[in-house]
């Protein structure tokens, strides 16, 4: 008899101990998603530089986001020497995979650091009041490629559901420009930030 109950018990308990184990628990993960207006000021070519895009990401456990983001020049910045037609401003964009660590999401006021990792470009081109015209507003043709790592933090306020503003600071580092609007240095820097966002958080 005793045998016969050690093993009902070693049998009924089998499905506890088979458990399975998975490096990602998928039935508990939650879902979000966001797209945000982004402003940053910062210096370009030792001028103060106004830089205007986006983000946007999935998150997962309102802790992690996963997506992309892209800026560009929105002001005029000399150029360190006129472009070949003349140019006397810097145009430049940049944009990549960014990451995003979330800290007590829920919380009226919070943090994020996130870190975007990419590549633009920067060439010549022409005050943008003449007009947006091809002749006026597209980089030279000589434009120059550079890698671009972007490391921030951002102070969230939960406005409501659905959305969210942030004030933060970020510094753009960038290399591989040979172009002679700027230089690495020249674009290269810290910004101050300020986000709009709209999503499921």
């Amino acid at each position: 008899m005793k045998s016969l109950i050690c093993f009902l018990i070693v049998v009924t308990s089998l499905p506890v101990l088979a458990q399975e184990r998975t490096l990602f628990d998928v039935d508990n993960i939650t879902h979000g998603g966001y797209g945000a207006f982004v402003t940053k000021a910062s210096t370009i070519n030792g001028e103060g530089a106004l830089l205007m895009g986006g983000r946007g990401g999935w998150i997962i456990n309102h802790v992690f986001a996963i997506g992309g983001g892209g800026y560009g020049l929105v002001n005029n910045v000399h150029s360190r020497m006129l472009g070949p037609w003349g140019e006397r401003f810097v145009g430049m964009g940049y944009g990549g995979l960014d990451l995003e660590f979330i800290i007590d999401s829920d919380e009226l006021v919070h943090f994020s650091v996130h870190s975007l990792i990419g590549a633009g470009a920067v060439g010549f081109r022409n005050d943008l009041t003449d007009g947006w015209n091809d002749n006026n507003y597209n980089y030279d043709q000589r434009q120059d490629a550079f890698f671009v790592a972007e490391p921030g933090f951002t102070i969230d306020l939960n406005v409501t559901h659905w959305f969210r503003t942030s004030i933060g600071a970020d510094y753009r580092y960038v290399s591989g420009v040979t172009s002679g609007a700027a230089k690495n240095s020249d674009l290269s820097g810290p910004s101050a930030t300020l986000t709009f966002r709209f999503g499921k958080f």
